[in-house]
């Protein structure tokens, strides 16, 4: 299941990832379908309903941590069966080829001066888009609660909204436009991991000067309530095929990081995420905006 439209992250990564289970041999047949509303939540509440089915996995991330925690609503997540952290990937500051905004330095100018500049994102509040325009315009001493982002369903949406002229810059995850970048029809400016990545050629926010590092990350959660050699059949299948040559080839044309993390270990860090983004909304003033 990917709780989210057609074109985003985690339907990419869906797609890619069952393709890699069926060519390393690791399961064939895998279908990915999509239940999208309110940020992935729709999807996410729905798989609580699936208790006990073992043939069923969500994919999910950072920006579902995010739209929980935005909901305001009872959490749920914590009641599904953790399967594992697959890959981390970091965002991408973009603008329209005809931008007049050459580098982030002409950017941020501009949006000292002017602080109405649109900035969309296909994450809700809490979510990696989200999470790194805040944390970016608070680097460049804008106030984060003023920042004018609006949400967009996912990438294929957003990107609507960049070549319509309705967002003056976006924020994305690096996956979901290198095509467009490579092609021309995107201009990336820069990337908010540590360090460089080989298939966009731009610096670093913080080697610009802006003390900004945010990475997303995707993994699989499970309906509850699993047998739990069930729970260990469904982890050691993805343990499988991220060993597997297949699903190393499609991380690097991707630009993933593996980030495998599984269990218990994978638990903790969803209930540590959750606190982290939880105090970051909290600092930067934004928190209930969804």
């Amino acid at each position: 299941m990917v709780p989210n439209p057609p074109g985003s992250g985690y339907d990419i990564t869906a797609r890619v990832l069952a393709r890699a289970l069926d060519a390393s041999g690791v399961a064939r047949g895998v279908e990915v379908f999509n239940l999208p509303g309110a940020s992935g939540v729709v999807g996410l509440r729905r798989l609580t309903y699936e208790r006990g089915n073992s043939h069923l996995a969500m994919l999910m991330g950072l920006g579902l941590v995010g739209a929980e925690l935005a909901t305001g609503q009872p959490p749920v997540l914590a009641k599904t069966t953790p399967v594992c952290r697959l890959v981390q990937e970091p965002a991408i500051v973009v603008v329209r080829r005809d931008s007049p905004y050459g580098d982030l330095h002409a950017l941020v100018e501009a949006w000292r001066a002017d602080k109405t500049l649109r900035v969309g994102g296909g994450s809700a509040v809490g979510g990696p888009d989200h999470l790194a325009a805040m944390l970016i315009a608070e680097a460049v001493g804008l106030e984060p609660v003023r920042v004018a982002y609006t949400r967009h369903d996912g990438g294929g949406d957003l990107l609507a909204a960049i070549l319509n002229r309705e967002v003056d810059f976006a924020m994305s995850g690096l996956s979901e436009y290198t095509d467009q970048i490579e092609s021309g029809q995107l201009r990336a400016l820069a990337v908010t991991s540590e360090r460089t990545v080989g298939r966009v050629a731009v610096p670093t926010v913080r080697s610009a000067g802006f003390d900004v590092v945010v990475n997303n990350w995707r993994g699989l959660v499970a309906p509850p309530g699993l047998p739990a050699a069930d729970a260990e059949g469904i982890r050691s299948m993805f343990a499988a095929v991220d060993a597997s040559a297949e699903w190393a080839g499609a991380r690097d044309r991707f630009g993933w990081t593996g980030a495998f993390l599984t269990g218990g270990d994978f638990s903790r860090f969803i209930e540590d995420e959750s606190r982290r983004v939880a105090r970051v909304l909290s600092r930067l003033g934004v928190a209930g905006r969804a």
